[in-house]
């Protein structure tokens, strides 16, 4: 009892001030053989630091991993909520890009064929189809190159043929050639380029064959029996494994109605976003170092053209790097320079792509899709014998609307493309009454 009453005695007194409420980490217990060290500096407020301990248990009465005081009540997978949709589709291929929507519907399409569903009936065709040149089967081949698949190629131009039969069999042979890449352990599907524009009819003026009939047929039959594919005249019942076919077509309300039904094909209508198109953008324009904001106002400035539009106007630019080497090599020494060439073909430096420059040849392009539109010859050839407006213009003005066919007297900044293409007189004449073009030399 007077070792108690000692012992008690020995306590010292109460201090006077705020008292500390829990323990404070003792760091003295931080050393280097404690693998637990790195807890006490964890400033994280979630659930799991509750049996952590934080480094105010020595690592003596510590337990094994999974074990003890670190043992987490909760794993940080039980945070993420299950309403919330999350993809880690990597959407860029060697640079270029690929829209997260077209990527997302091809991708899963490819997968569920592959896939063993209880009870559920994926449709084998997918049907890719929207407004020209919007970049449909460069999308595709993209997605396909990112899966790593190599893909049965077929197009419209195959669909028709002077023998009966003859493209449905084409058809039957690439899905079986599809399926023996499959069945040698490789992913693979049948891609159709424009199936509209060889199996649809286009207006009552399109001539509907048999050979129409059989490859709508056929895609139809094969949807249905997708692992059982015969080729004609002959019959072996053996299995082969599912082929998901993806086409590709501008209008598919003219293809065969019971072939687009829902239960063979499943549709996909792809027009590209703003930001779609900003991103196919950069990458046309990457290797010409254009800036990004320079591409944003190159889209908002032409909003209602295609994906093919901005290539084309890429391509143009380079229109007067290549009138440059035709004035220093001249016209007559052309042939001898491009075909069988001992220096090989001519090397062309890439020019200064200016924001200036780029929205002039576009709007020089949006006059000649304008042209087309405005000038209609052939309704001038069936009702009168004129030449249209454009052959009116130039009569009257010495010029039509939207001249950039000639590429005439176009300004053009210097250190971007060559300052004069060439010297252009309107009144010089030659002999026998025509214009006179006269190449400067460089």
């Amino acid at each position: 009892m007077a070792s108690g009453v000692a012992a008690v005695q020995a306590l010292p007194a109460a201090q006077t001030g705020s008292l500390p409420i829990g323990g404070a980490t003792d760091e003295s217990k931080q050393t280097q053989t404690d693998k637990w060290r790195g807890l006490a500096y964890d400033e994280s407020d979630d659930q799991q630091d509750i049996t952590r301990g934080k480094g105010m248990v020595d690592s003596l009465f510590q337990g094994p991993q999974g074990a003890g005081t670190q043992h987490a009540v909760m794993s940080t997978y039980d945070y993420i909520s299950t309403a919330q949709r999350t993809y880690s589709l990597d959407n860029m291929k060697d640079g270029y890009y690929i829209a997260p929507a077209f990527m997302d519907k091809l991708v899963v399409h490819i997968v569920k064929n592959f896939l063993s569903l209880p009870s559920i009936k994926v449709p084998l065709i997918l049907g890719i189809w929207g407004g020209k040149g919007q970049g449909k089967s460069f999308q595709c081949e993209l997605v396909f190159s990112k899966l790593g698949i190599n893909p049965i190629m077929m197009s419209a131009g195959e669909l028709e043929s002077g023998n009966a039969g003859e493209p449905a069999k084409l058809i039957r042979q690439r899905y079986r050639e599809a399926a023996d890449i499959i069945k040698k352990g490789n992913m693979c599907a049948l891609f159709i380029n424009d199936l509209d524009a060889g199996a649809g009819r286009m207006g009552g003026t399109t001539q509907y064959t048999v050979n129409n009939q059989m490859v709508n047929a056929t895609l139809m039959n094969i949807a249905d029996n997708p692992t059982n594919v015969q080729l004609p005249g002959q019959y072996n019942k053996d299995t082969i494994p599912r082929v998901p076919i993806v086409v590709t077509g501008n209008d598919f309300s003219t293809l065969y109605a019971p072939l687009i039904r829902d239960g063979r094909m499943e549709k996909f209508y792809w027009a590209p976003t703003r930001e779609d198109r900003i991103g196919v953008c950069t990458g046309i324009f990457k290797a010409d170092n254009v800036h990004p904001t320079d591409v944003v106002k190159l889209v908002d400035t032409f909003p209602g053209q295609s994906i093919d539009f901005f290539g084309a106007l890429r391509a143009r630019v380079y229109d007067d790097e290549v009138r440059k080497w035709i004035a220093s090599v001249g016209v007559e020494q052309i042939g001898s320079k491009l075909v069988n060439s001992k220096e090989g073909p001519p090397q062309f430096q890439k020019p200064a792509m200016a924001i200036e420059k780029l929205l002039e040849y576009g709007y020089m392009l949006v006059k000649e899709q304008e042209n087309v539109k405005r000038v209609q010859l052939s309704d001038k050839y069936l009702k009168e014998a004129a030449l249209g407006e454009a052959n009116e213009d130039a009569i009257k003005e010495g010029m039509f609307y939207g001249k950039s066919a000639q590429q005439i007297s176009i300004p053009v900044p210097e250190g971007c493309t060559d300052p004069v293409a060439f010297n252009f007189d309107p009144t010089a004449r030659s002999d026998n009454g025509s214009c006179v073009y006269e190449f400067k030399e460089p």
